[in-house]
């Protein structure tokens, strides 16, 4: 089947733009259809979850979706599993010495990757009830940054503050996992990584306002890799294109059918590139929001990006233009009226030497920037859930027919 079959199957895009989520389950809805479902101030319903950590910077899913693995500015990552209709902390890894930074749940192996500023990158295998750790070689003398695992999860990419990427990989031989590096042309720190469908091709965002693809074969684990629309010859290293935007490159996604790019960078622009039309040409969106920090591939033509705005926020692909549909979240009104208020208590304090309580919380679900889009439910090119998780300490999962049927009929609001 080729890309473009891949790219339409099970999805299909409205008059309006708004996608349309159909198809067999391939992510399990998990134990989540039970608890408490809350509403967001938007009138959205939403389930959320407050683990009671801190300010969450990353999380992954298991498999079956029961367990949640979350990381909270420290050097601890902590499982939750679903249980009795809450989440039940059942296992606290503290390898680590500083906070981490990356963290991801391969869904085939049952391993656990994670990094952290002390420069060291774990594997995690649960055994008799135990997660053991497995020193990685990544080669680092700065911080660790970010962390993925290839679509086979036989390697993993790990981005540094050294200006490298380290491609970790297991040598049967030693036992031990060892790594080879890309350095050049990368300039600054390494913040995003993602992997292509095809197991070779590595997106790398960085601090130097560029988005880079490399080729990571390893002809240690790698088959031979065939030519795609990124390139023809691809070995360990290769550079097959390379993107200037505005600002530090936060988050890189390739789309399921690994023909197109998208990436969210601190300009507030959303970035694409379709390499089936011009891997050299890429469509920079300005937007009006703050900038995005997150951004997943919904379907082959719909984009879910979120950031310091606090709400998740829908494109999609239309006639090879990318274009923004809509809020899944009204924005806040409480910060104008906030201001307000704050100018009001100084005139009182200085009028009536008295003090008022300001209320400052949003009007969104999220208090705080989001930092992590992952898919929950669905089909891997047909994601009908997606979750979030924020500074704010808040786990949400998100309904996209649910959100997108609030925004056909509040169409006032988005």
């Amino acid at each position: 089947m080729g890309a473009r079959a891949r790219a339409g199957q099970g999805k299909r895009e409205d008059d309006e733009g708004l996608v349309s989520i159909l198809g067999e389950e391939a992510y399990p809805e998990g134990p989540l259809t039970h608890g408490s479902t809350e509403m967001s101030s938007s009138g959205v319903p939403v389930l959320h979850w407050n683990f009671g950590i801190g300010p969450i910077t990353c999380h992954a899913w298991n498999k079956d979706r029961t367990q949640i693995a979350v990381s909270a500015s420290s050097n601890e990552i902590h499982i939750f599993e679903f249980r009795n209709g809450e989440w039940q902390s059942v296992h606290t890894l503290s390898e680590h010495d500083l906070p981490v930074t990356g963290l991801d749940w391969g869904t085939k192996t049952n391993r656990i990757v994670s990094c952290s500023q002390d420069k060291n990158a774990f594997v995690w295998t649960f055994d008799k009830n135990v997660w053991k750790p497995e020193l990685v070689l990544v080669r680092f003398n700065r911080a660790a940054t970010y962390v993925k695992w290839s679509p086979l999860e036989n390697k993993f990419a790990v981005g540094s503050g050294a200006k490298l990427v380290s491609v970790c990989y297991y040598e049967q031989e030693n036992h031990w996992w060892v790594s080879k590096q890309i350095k050049k042309p990368i300039r600054s720190t390494v913040t995003c990584l993602d992997w292509h469908p095809n197991n070779v091709l590595l997106a790398v965002g960085s601090c130097d306002f560029k988005c880079r693809v490399f080729s990571a074969y390893v002809k240690e684990v790698d088959e031979k890799p065939s030519p795609n629309p990124w390139g023809q010859k691809m070995p360990f290293g290769q550079l097959m294109s390379e993107y200037t935007v505005g600002g530090w490159v936060h988050r890189v996604a390739f789309s399921p059918s690994g023909c197109r790019l998208a990436f969210v960078s601190h300009d507030s622009s959303v970035s694409f590139v379709d390499s089936t039309v011009d891997s050299q040409k890429v469509q920079n969106l300005r937007t009006v929001h703050l900038p995005f920090t997150t951004v997943e591939w919904i379907t082959e033509n719909s984009i879910v990006a979120a950031g310091h705005d606090c709400s998740p926020v829908l494109f999609v692909v239309s006639q090879d233009i990318l274009k923004e549909v809509c809020k899944l979240d009204v924005p806040s009104a409480t910060k104008s009226s906030s201001v307000n208020s704050a100018l009001q208590l100084f005139k009182n304090i200085d009028r009536n030497n008295a003090a008022e309580k300001v209320v400052v919380a949003l009007k969104t679900l999220h208090q705080n920037r989001i930092t992590q889009i992952l898919p929950h439910s669905g089909t891997v090119g047909n994601v009908s859930k997606f979750t979030t998780c924020g500074t704010d300490g808040i786990v949400a999962l998100w309904d996209l027919k649910e959100t997108l049927e609030f925004c056909r009929n509040h169409p006032s609001l988005v």
